[in-house]
């Protein structure tokens, strides 16, 4: 397609003619149709559509018969779309143009050869340069706007439209089956955007010159979408396209968009108002949503998970936002409670929520800590954003219900080896018994030991005979099961448990009869 507009003559050389023609132009675009745009489209003007009317005559022998054949072919009489070049170009996250490009630059990069993942950058892929078409320059071939010089990086700063392109060179392999490119955008450092990173895998290529067929992966390496229906990986097909700009430039358009939206869209905070509690006690618990995205959230969702032995109170919840009453519907499954409301919440606004749980006798069982997640979607394109867990800790005291039980024993010498104290048979001090949880108890002068508030259950306690220097553990001739360095006890709960060790020294003296 030859450019009307053009009044100069371009010469070009071959000695770089055979290069041009094998470059490809590599992009992230909206435009769905691979074009050819003209002069007059460049400079924002109405792209002309010009109809096209064709005919032919016809004239053949039919070897068989010997007869001759003539006539003329239907009209062909089609009026064209208008075309345009397809050209990468940062958009928001809902596919729209950015506000303010100040700052933004995007680079073509070779992954890190050490990196087996593919997923770290290496160097910054060499692009042929190039330079203004118009020029004429027997040794550098002409550029596609905007990017005129084929820079990589290229800063997009002074394009209102967010527009960027790279030509990648055949001649060089950068369009071989099996190569791996990571396209990166980078914000400016006081954006509210995070860097980008998309990984192009080049699968095939078919066909002759003028007619190629690339087939090519693009993969998101930070979990963002790469389009505006939401996908993280796209599989295309694209057909290598003649640029009407600069004669004899093939270009590839990868269409996926690159989306810039938040890493962190929504924050959600969990504050109780007390630190401590015990059974019978009312907690109130506040969420805090705020929206950090550039659109509005709706479709909100918070599932708060309850402690074992807390009491939701249905209606005792209330949202609010802006001091403006919010209504939210709660229901709960087990210890699961979930919130949603049909507001959207604008951005930079923060959503309350609050409600109560009371303790019951159970909680003293529980770890006193919950968390809640919230999900959304954004008002503009759908797309999801979450965040979470969102934790608080709460001490649980027994208060005046309490299940907990009493572990009792003494250290003695035990002289006739019956595994009981009799009064002749003295306590040993400052022996150490250890318990299964690793709680550590030493004897008080008498040998005697005790531990309160112990959970019910099976516990274990040890005798550490090195805090009993010149001392062994004491054959039971009652019990042989007591013929142990440890022994196991049932604790009921509010009940008293006993473990005893007998000792006897290193140099027994004879048993009593």
């Amino acid at each position: 397609m030859s450019r009307p507009q053009k009044q100069k003559q371009i010469t070009f050389s071959s000695s770089w003619w055979q290069r041009l023609t094998a470059s490809i132009l590599l992009g992230s675009f909206l435009y769905t149709s691979l074009a050819i745009s003209t002069k007059a489209q460049q400079n924002n003007s109405q792209a002309v559509s010009l109809p096209i009317k064709n005919q032919a005559d016809y004239t053949y022998t039919d070897p068989a018969t010997n007869n001759k054949y003539q006539g003329t072919s239907s009209q062909l009489s089609v009026t064209p779309n208008p075309l345009f070049d397809p050209l990468g170009r940062i958009l928001g996250c809902a596919g729209t143009v950015l506000p303010d490009y100040t700052g933004f630059s995007v680079g073509v990069y070779e992954p890190l050869p050490s990196d087996p993942t593919g997923t770290e950058l290496g160097s910054l892929v060499a692009l042929t340069r190039t330079e203004l078409p118009d020029i004429p320059n027997n040794n550098v071939p002409g550029g596609k706007s905007p990017n005129i010089e084929n820079s990589n990086p290229y800063f997009i700063t002074n394009n209102p439209a967010g527009v960027y392109n790279f030509l990648l060179d055949p001649n060089k392999g950068q369009t071989a089956p099996g190569k791996t490119y990571i396209f990166v955008v980078n914000p400016p450092p006081t954006s509210i955007y995070k860097q980008r990173r998309i990984k192009i895998q080049i699968l095939d290529s078919t066909g002759t010159q003028g007619n190629n067929i690339i087939r090519y992966i693009a993969s998101s390496l930070d979990g963002q979408p790469i389009n505006i229906t939401g996908e993280t990986r796209v599989e295309q097909t694209v057909v290598l396209v003649p640029n009407a700009e600069v004669v004899g430039l093939d270009l590839l358009a990868f269409e996926f968009t690159t989306n810039m939206c938040q890493a962190n869209q929504l924050q959600i905070i969990k504050t109780g108002d007390r630190a401590t509690a015990e059974p019978g006690d009312t907690v109130i618990y506040r969420l805090s949503l705020k929206n950090l995205a550039d659109a509005g959230l709706n479709n909100l969702v918070v599932t708060d998970n309850l402690p074992l032995g807390f009491q939701f109170l249905p209606k005792s919840v209330r949202g609010e936002t802006s001091g403006t009453a919010v209504a939210i519907t709660s229901q709960r499954n087990g210890n699961t409670v979930i919130f949603q409301t049909d507001m959207t919440i604008p951005p930079g606004e923060v959503l309350n929520i609050a409600y109560a749980a009371q303790l019951t006798s159970d909680a003293l069982r529980g770890n006193g800590r919950n968390s809640a997640i919230a999900n959304a979607q954004r008002a503009d394109n759908r797309f999801s954003t979450k965040d979470g867990p969102a934790t608080h800790q709460l001490k649980i005291r027994p208060g005046i219900v309490s299940d907990c039980g009493t572990i009792i024993g003494r250290v003695f010498v035990d002289k006739n080896f019956d595994g009981e104290q009799q009064r002749d048979e003295p306590g040993i001090p400052n022996a150490v018994v250890f318990l299964e949880d690793g709680n550590r108890i030493t004897t008080d002068p008498n040998g005697l030991f005790s531990l309160a508030n112990v959970l019910p259950g099976y516990h274990t306690g040890v005798l550490d005979l090195s805090s009993v220097p010149g001392y062994a553990l004491a054959p039971n001739q009652k019990f042989r099961e007591r013929n142990s360095q440890s022994r196991l006890v049932h604790l009921e709960p509010g009940g008293l448990v006993r473990i005893n060790f007998g000792v006897t020294p290193t140099f027994q003296e004879p048993v009593k009869k």
